[in-house]
């Protein structure tokens, strides 16, 4: 990947929101230089791009337009048309990834082997098109952007005690152009590049998309001017590249209009797609803040017809990690991995949390009449889980992680399937239970994956694209 970047990068297709049988879009570009890319061309009329960011080398542009969500429709840009599954009231298919990329020398790497799940879903697209592609956390891996700066090389071991303003601001510069350097070099992979320009994205985001561990370091580091700074930056940048917006003009799928936290959820015919934000608040103690449990609360109270699809950027069921978060405290070389498991809902530092999200979704599983779906990833492994509400009623827990970051060694994901026959519940009679993939013996795949969710005639399902085992038998929602 690590190639000269082209001089005009794009569209990547954003989707701001779902209204008024209509698909409100928007399409990014980065452009070297100032010169603005052709615009967009649909049956409604030309659309300009306009300047969301400047950059030293870059400008980054975006074109909103609308296309109908009861039918079949294409955009023009450049001279090529680009087809686009646009009806959302029928059959559909949705694919969800993760883990797009590695914390160590992702750019570095071969953009063939890097990107062979991305090219496998872009043929998967040809054959059967997408209507959506849900990203659920690590769309970037950008922690290495710190490298290279003295304020910020040592990050987060060490942290200056009270750098200048003039020195942070240098930090700023260095970051945000490090930020642009990561996200133009994966939006720029012919195989991301093609699917991300017929199928439009929504996106959430995890710890790597600002760096390892976000929300779980000591509050010494985080609250750091530097660390300040990274989360600002981090923050920008992906408002820019991963939702097309900036401060102050985010899309009417937000919660938040001012970006306090940046939850989103939007509702499509007989489905509604739920998307919390696990990091902007986040805290050694707390997954979510008031702003995260508000929109929560919200959607609760609102109900939706038909499926919710809830995106946990880390996974909502999972086993219990007490035993590993106890050896850790005995074993001293194990202790660099704490702000891992203290990431997971499944944290005893977590549990009493945890356990008031499980409730609320259990409610809402009731109100609605339906089964609750999420989708996680973070992990790098595929597995699902299943807790079981009673009256017929589950959560499904669909993990799909990583479409690029390379899967973990077998023997991990054979002792987590160990530790998850343990079993968990967190909620009185409301078992959680870890269990193999379809046409899978282990409760953990260590394999590159994504994941296929499909509505055939009112009835979901789903399928995990698997690197070496390939497509899974379907699994009924």
């Amino acid at each position: 990947m690590n190639t000269a970047r082209p001089s005009l990068i794009g569209p990547i297709l954003i989707l701001d929101d779902i209204g008024c049988g209509t698909l409100n879009l928007s399409a990014l570009f980065i452009v070297e230089g100032d010169r603005a890319p052709p615009s967009v061309e649909t049956p409604d009329g030309v659309h300009d791009a306009q300047v969301l960011a400047q950059f030293d080398r870059a400008t980054v542009w975006r074109a909103r337009f609308d296309l109908p969500a009861d039918r079949r429709s294409e955009y023009r840009w450049n001279g090529e048309t680009y087809p686009v599954a646009s009806d959302l009231r029928g059959d559909l298919r949705i694919a969800f990834v993760s883990c797009n990329g590695e914390e160590t020398g992702d750019l570095e790497r071969e953009g063939s082997e890097r990107n062979a799940m991305w090219a496998r879903l872009r043929q998967a697209h040809r054959e059967e098109p997408f209507a959506l592609l849900l990203h659920g956390g690590d769309q970037v891996y950008a922690d290495e952007v710190t490298h290279g700066h003295p304020l910020s090389e040592d990050w987060p071991s060490h942290v200056p005690d009270d750098p200048s303003q003039a020195d942070l601001a240098d930090l700023r510069h260095h970051l945000r152009e490090r930020f642009l350097d990561r996200y133009a070099a994966l939006y720029a992979a012919p195989e991301l590049a093609w699917i991300a320009a017929r199928v439009p994205s929504l996106m959430q985001w995890d710890d790597h998309d600002i760096c390892d561990g976000w929300g779980s370091l000591r509050r010494w580091q985080s609250h750091s001017a530097v660390g300040q700074t990274l989360f600002a930056v981090a923050r920008e940048c992906f408002l820019i590249f991963q939702q097309a917006a900036v401060e102050g003009d985010l899309p009417a799928r937000f919660h938040d209009p001012a970006g306090h936290h940046l939850g989103w959820r939007v509702r499509a015919p007989g489905f509604r797609i739920l998307a919390p934000d696990l990091r902007s608040e986040r805290t050694r103690r707390s997954v979510m803040g008031t702003g995260g449990w508000s929109m929560m609360e919200a959607e609760a109270a609102t109900g939706a017809s038909g499926r919710t699809l809830l995106v946990s950027s880390v996974p909502l069921l999972g086993p219990r990690l007490s035993v590993l978060e106890a050896l850790m405290v005995v074993i001293p070389r194990m202790q660099k991995y704490e702000d891992d498991l203290r990431d997971q809902w499944q944290s005893r530092t977590h549990r009493a949390e945890w356990a008031r999200m499980l409730r609320l979704v259990r409610d809402m599983a009731h109100a609605d009449g339906q089964n609750l779906t999420a989708v996680s990833g973070e992990i790098h492994l595929a597995t699902r889980a299943v807790m079981d509400l009673g009256e017929g009623n589950r959560i499904d827990q669909l993990v799909a992680s990583g479409i690029a970051h390379r899967a973990p060694p077998r023997a991990w994901a054979r002792f987590l399937g160990s530790l998850a026959r343990l079993g968990a519940a967190p909620l009185p009679k409301h078992r959680v239970r870890i269990l193999p993939l379809p046409g899978q013996r282990g409760r953990y795949v260590a394999e590159r994956n994504y994941l296929v969710l499909e509505r055939r005639s009112d009835a979901w399902q789903a399928a995990w694209e698997i690197e070496n085992s390939g497509l899974t038998p379907p699994l009924s929602l």
